[in-house]
């Protein structure tokens, strides 16, 4: 479906909440037609079709949720697509680099071919905006931000992307500081690094050249933090100053962010304040096992909470599925989010924090003039999505279908 306008009709709308006693327990949809026109929701209607000669588009009565957005993930080295490979053991991440450092450039001749296969991958799971880390090293210099760029560049009608150039072997301890300049050069367009102590062994160091390249090529930042406790949140303080100092509030991402988990209540609200207040956010790939993060309480606090698949089938982990519905559902089924309200809600998390209802049962999405990015679920309500990991039906991006059927 490649019209400039069309009409999707028999869509499946969340309308508001059931309440009992003043609790939600259920959520009332109704079914709607929708006109789309280049790219937008230009209207939207209850009840009978109108007689027009547009095209039609039956969407069979599935629920329409908003476009999810995977926000962490690796497209420019994996296996998907080739032979399957369990993980090699390590000790420690040093010894992942010297992995990678025999590993990447016999990945190199499938890289774009297999970053294309993930790009289908998450398109079906219905992720139509994707944030990629991309390695820039001494070993493949650019060459895997090239092949990434030109996988990128053949979707650009399917999905929207933002690169990270992602220093793995270390910012300082590769010395890739001129290769990172070069990567924001040629089609980058945040700033990457990875645990400024453990790996590159001088935090306000580490921490002042990624800033610095930010700032040089009006960029943002994302950070690989796995550091823990005091350490960790010694870190992501140091990092909140050089944010407010640069003046990068509301560009700044922790990716992991594992400092947070099981440390005292009164040093993550504190953290967490700071975070909210500049703009700093979190993905997460919902870590599960002896490491817990405290997302509902960071969500509390107003730090902007996204999720991401990270490794999908690589040498640093086996389990990625590139399904970040799978991933709310893990999340809601970890920390009890299993009333209707909670359930609702959590789509958010792999929305950019839309959700067809706010928590008092308003209906905030689709208005007229949104984009026209969409999944179609075989699902009566954001809850029942989230909880049962739904099926996606189609999948729209600026009114395109670019997956599925209805």
């Amino acid at each position: 479906m490649n019209h400039s306008s069309y009409w999707l009709t028999n869509v499946r709308l969340e309308t508001g909440y059931q309440f009992e006693n003043d609790r939600v327990v259920g959520t009332k949809t109704d079914l709607h037609h929708i006109k789309i026109e280049n790219g937008k929701i230009a209207e939207i209607l209850s009840g009978h079709m109108p007689a027009d000669s547009q095209p039609k588009l039956d969407a069979k009565e599935q629920l329409m949720l908003p476009a999810l957005r995977e926000m962490h993930i690796h497209i420019d080295k994996t296996y998907y697509g080739g032979p399957w490979q369990a993980i090699k053991p390590s000790k420690s991440i040093l010894d992942k680099f010297a992995e990678e450092r025999e590993l990447l450039p016999k990945l190199l001749p499938t890289a774009k071919d297999r970053a294309e296969g993930i790009l289908d991958l998450l398109l079906g799971y219905g992720s139509t905006h994707v944030r990629t880390h991309c390695n820039i090293d001494p070993v493949v210099g650019l060459r895997n931000l090239e092949a990434t760029m030109e996988a990128l560049d053949s979707y650009t009608d399917k999905l929207s992307s933002e690169v990270v150039a992602f220093p793995q072997h270390g910012l300082l301890r590769s010395g890739v500081e001129t290769l990172m300049r070069d990567a924001l050069k040629q089609g980058a367009t945040l700033v990457g690094g990875v645990d400024p102590y453990t790996v590159d062994e001088d935090i306000d160091k580490s921490l002042s050249t990624i800033f610095d390249i930010a700032v040089e090529a009006n960029a943002g930042v994302d950070i690989h933090l796995h550091d823990r406790d005091s350490l960790g949140i010694h870190t992501m303080h140091r990092l909140a100053d050089f944010t407010e100092q640069a003046g990068l509030q509301g560009k700044v991402t922790v990716s992991h962010a594992f400092g947070f988990a099981n440390v005292p209540t009164g040093k993550v609200v504190e953290l967490a304040e700071r975070f909210a207040e500049l703009g700093i956010g979190i993905t997460s790939t919902v870590p599960i096992g002896k490491l817990i993060m405290p997302i509902p309480l960071l969500h509390d606090k107003n730090v902007q909470i996204d999720l991401g698949t990270d490794s999908l089938t690589d040498h640093w982990s086996p389990f990625g599925t590139g399904d970040n519905l799978e991933k709310a559902s893990r999340l809601a089924e970890l920390y009890g989010y299993v009333d209707e309200l909670s359930l609702s809600q959590a789509l958010g998390f792999i929305t950019g924090g839309k959700t067809p209802l706010d928590k008092e049962g308003k209906q905030t999405w689709p208005v007229v003039g949104d984009e026209a990015s969409l999944n179609l679920v075989q699902a009566t309500c954001s809850a029942e999505a989230v909880a049962r990991r739904a099926n996606r039906g189609a999948v729209f991006f600026k009114g395109n279908l670019v997956a599925g059927t209805t």
